[in-house]
């Protein structure tokens, strides 16, 4: 491989998918695991046969491992905003979504402050552009999603970003390919089709469903409620926090409250609104029963809903995908999970498709 046409290689990327250790590599490709070191961080050009011998490895083509025809510099071409920055000077994120890579502009999400790959307004490149093609796009509005992503991040050597977004919201993101992966939570866990008809309705293109949990959605009251029932509760006219429309939460608080005005206040999540009960600015509202223990919240169990992970069929074998259902299904990642108040596992990580 000439200098001239200098590859960006997918090696590390490919072999984390796997679960793969660079000596297992190292012996499926028929080189050494020192080779494999060095082509992975970019310190060796690897000869023709060792390119071979890792393509027929990894079951893809050279083309597709290394990049080759293909500079560096026209890879990373005119990243383009996911969605406006509200800041002039914006902090972001890089991500490849679809082939196309995008600036995701740094907000407030479940996983804590992560650090960003570069300012707007500075003009400065993102500090790693290889971020782009390991990581993983999520939006969701579980809040157990930072669990998720350390175990997803330590395991795979993947990023993953999770932006909080109701169901609704998840799903137009991924119908827009802003998305890989959209957090589901729009039916009741005895329905006949689950989540699925949501997802056909929103996002109208075949699709996966990955179960993470069936969990106990209700409501959360606060200390200056009396009522020990929701039939109580409702006869007492309490004030509301809601959510917005679109998702599941404020779809189960409209089916309680019967044709009643909805909420005029909203809260941007769940532990939105077990903080708006906890402070006092309202006395009751629908979230889980994880975040309402998390608060210290009296709950009123209302129903249990299945949660999934939705992913189309052009992502199914994105390697950050494959990496995603293999956590998924991991005793470690189920256990954990299901030590979470509210937290069904039963059913933790089977996969069902949505045509």
């Amino acid at each position: 491989m000439s200098s001239s046409r200098r590859s960006f290689n997918r090696v590390l990327e490919r072999r984390a998918a796997r679960g793969w250790s660079q000596a297992d590599l190292a012996e499926r490709a028929g080189i050494s695991r020192t080779a494999v070191s060095a082509i992975e961080a970019e310190r060796l050009v690897p000869s023709v046969a060792a390119a071979l011998g890792l393509a027929k490895a990894m079951g893809c083509s050279v083309e597709e491992l290394f990049g080759t025809g293909h500079s560096r510099s026209s890879k990373a071409a005119s990243p383009t905003w996911a969605w406006e920055p509200t800041q002039p000077l914006s902090r972001y994120w890089l991500a490849n979504v679809d082939g196309q890579r995008r600036f995701y502009p740094v907000e407030a999400t479940p996983l804590g402050e992560i650090p960003h790959d570069g300012v707007h307004s500075s003009g400065r490149r993102a500090a790693n552009e290889r971020l782009a093609d390991s990581t993983l796009v999520m939006a969701s509005c579980d809040p157990a999603v930072g669990l998720l992503a350390r175990i997803y991040e330590q395991v795979t050597g993947y990023r993953l970003l999770a932006f909080p977004r109701s169901s609704r919201q998840a799903l137009q993101l991924l119908q827009q390919g802003l998305a890989h992966v959209a957090g589901v939570h729009l039916s009741a866990t005895d329905s006949d089709t689950g989540n699925a008809t949501s997802v056909r309705e929103i996002l109208g293109t075949p699709a996966f469903l990955l179960r993470v949990a069936a969990w106990e959605d209700g409501v959360a009251v606060g200390t200056g409620v009396t009522a020990s029932t929701l039939r109580g509760l409702l006869r007492d006219h309490p004030t509301w926090i809601g959510r917005e429309p679109g998702s599941g939460a404020r779809q189960c608080l409209d089916e309680l409250l019967d044709h009643r005005p909805a909420p005029r206040r909203l809260a941007r999540d769940h532990r939105g609104v077990a903080e708006a009960i906890r402070c006092g600015w309202a006395d009751a509202g629908v979230c889980l029963k994880l975040v309402a223990d998390e608060a210290g919240l009296r709950f009123l169990p209302v129903r249990t809903e299945g949660f999934d992970l939705c992913f189309t069929n052009k992502h199914e074998h994105d390697p950050r995908v494959q990496a995603l259902v293999r956590v998924v299904q991991s005793s470690e990642y189920r256990d954990l999970l299901g030590e979470l108040p509210g937290y069904d596992v039963s059913q933790t990580g089977t996969l069902q498709p949505v045509s």
